[in-house]
């Protein structure tokens, strides 16, 4: 069973700043609206700032579900978002991932920094061990992921990666024309991760 053809919740990975230009709050909330149009419910970190509380205002506003997870140590800076469907405060980081991960049926990440690297590589990381076969998507606004994509081939260059592996990250720089890659994903039969890249 193809679960892209399943999805029902797409968890998003972005940052909590707003970015140095103006478009990537823009696309943030274009996103929000985007997962709402196709009547797919947000899961997402659960705060109001950034990149993060534009994302949840583009799917409320566009009518469906925002669920927000969000640590007991950011919930006290009153940091979480009013107007969520649900909200459930964590006592730690590693829940909340482990919840936003469990909650969804596939995942973006937007622009963001070291948080949203760490939880992007992870959920790759697990598709490559065949833990999960989610579509995984990379926003990639006004070039922001370049150097990233790049890095990744390096990465296969280098033989650190096996060039197929590439294929588990979808990559466009349109929100529609990255949800029908999502849509259509097929994963790839993985049971041999650990034998050396060729």
């Amino acid at each position: 069973m193809n679960p892209a053809t399943h999805m029902k919740y797409i968890t998003v990975f972005c940052g909590s700043s707003e970015g140095g230009i103006n478009s990537y709050m823009q696309q943030a909330y274009a996103t929000g609206k985007a997962i709402a149009a196709r009547g797919y419910g947000l899961v997402y970190g659960g705060a109001h700032v950034g990149l993060m509380g534009a994302v949840a205002d583009g799917a409320l506003d566009g009518g469906t579900e925002a669920i927000g997870i969000i640590p007991t140590f950011l919930n006290k800076k009153e940091l979480a978002h009013p107007r969520l469907t649900e909200t459930h405060v964590v006592s730690t980081m590693h829940e909340r991932k482990t919840m936003m991960f469990e909650r969804c049926d596939a995942i973006i990440a937007l622009p963001g920094g070291f948080g949203t690297m760490e939880e992007l590589f992870e959920v790759l990381t697990w598709a490559q061990l065949n833990l999960h076969q989610k579509p995984i998507g990379l926003l990639n606004i006004n070039g922001y992921y370049d150097a990233l994509i790049t890095f990744i081939d390096q990465m296969a260059e280098n033989k650190f990666l096996k060039p197929e592996y590439k294929h588990m990250l979808l990559v466009d720089s349109d929100i529609e024309k990255l949800l029908g890659k999502m849509e259509h994903y097929v994963p790839q039969v993985n049971d041999k991760w650990f034998e050396t890249a060729k």
